[in-house]
């Protein structure tokens, strides 16, 4: 999951709310975990679904470029036909949509922590609910990503798209894991097809990790996605990380 399409946590205050509703709000492993829609006072008619944890935000699909654009640029710098795609991070379902609709992928596996957002998707209660559900192509399974591509590899992949955490130094978790080190994008790298993709967004930019992603990838790619908030008036700057395996 991501902050992705919303401005840092600091700014929340000058984002009005108006007819807020919550359509869910459960216990996790990570703390509490909220579902809501509300109509925005600055556009009458116009709703959007927003989700935070530990009542801090999280995500929200009224602005979903960067959640987007991960997948497609992926794509993109693959070049081939008939993707097999694994997604880390189920969310509101935008990255994953972005893959389903795109004629170069076969397939897509994602793999979501939470059992709480894989259920708000099949009871209908996200905006993309009705479209994943019917997209064949998709499969979402729960379990922790990051053990996953820890693991021995069984079937690779074309693509692994990462969109769980705020940042590779802001991560949902009370602890650090090793994802983000040279040691996790190795095991990351394990679960790829020659000319694989690895990506990962972010909402900050880190040298730390693009060092590290640099030491086991021989192609690496960092993409800053610039889009303006008009909710609250500044432009915002989302980062996506991609690593080739081009050996």
């Amino acid at each position: 999951m991501s902050m992705a399409g919303w401005p840092k946590k600091s700014s929340l205050k000058s984002v009005n709310q108006s007819k807020l509703q919550i359509l869910a709000y459960e216990e996790t492993p990570l703390g509490p975990l909220c579902l809501r829609r509300r109509e925005l006072l600055s556009k009458p008619g116009v709703f959007v679904t927003e989700v935070t944890l530990n009542h801090e935000f999280l995500m929200s699909s009224y602005n979903t470029d960067s959640e987007r654009e991960i997948s497609s640029r992926a794509v993109e710098i693959h070049g081939g036909e008939g993707l097999r795609t694994l997604v880390g991070g189920l969310g509101l379902g935008y990255t994953a949509r972005e893959l389903v609709n795109d004629r170069h992928v076969a397939s897509v596996q994602v793999v979501e922590y939470l059992p709480q957002v894989i259920s708000w998707l099949r009871d209908g209660l996200v905006p993309l609910s009705d479209e994943l559900n019917a997209a064949e192509q998709l499969e979402i399974i729960q379990g922790d990503i990051y053990e996953t591509l820890l693991r021995p590899p069984g079937a690779l992949f074309d693509l692994i798209v990462i969109d769980v955490d705020h940042s590779p130094s802001e991560q949902l978790g009370e602890e650090d894991h090793q994802f983000y080190t040279v040691e996790g994008l190795t095991g990351a790298k394990a679960h790829l097809r020659g000319g694989g993709v690895l990506a990962i967004w972010s909402y900050a930019e880190s040298s730390d990790f693009s060092a590290a992603l640099n030491s086991v990838f021989p192609t690496v790619e960092v993409r800053p996605v610039r889009t303006m908030n008009d909710l609250v008036g500044t432009e915002q700057t989302d980062w996506l990380f991609f690593g080739v395996n081009t050996g």
